[in-house]
């Protein structure tokens, strides 16, 4: 079972992805984040993030997101 960020999960879209796929996407980004070296991940990151913004195409739910991934990010 994968671990939860929140107390409470965001609502999945419609075509959300399988356990298998989230794992799948989830270890290419650890990989291309190596790859990229420790200097350039918060660059990566940021374009990954802007990306991934534009891609949702919802200010609401982008939104929720950053807050979500705020919380307890500088425990």
């Amino acid at each position: 079972m994968r671990a939860r960020l929140l107390d409470q999960p965001i609502q999945r879209m419609e075509n959300a992805m399988t356990d298998a796929e989230l794992d799948t996407v989830y270890t290419r980004l650890c990989k291309t984040m190596t790859q990229v070296g420790e200097a350039n991940a918060p660059m990566f990151l940021a374009r990954f993030a802007l990306l991934a913004i534009e891609k949702i195409g919802d200010a609401d739910a982008s939104l929720k997101l950053i807050e979500a991934a705020g919380e307890g990010a500088s425990e």
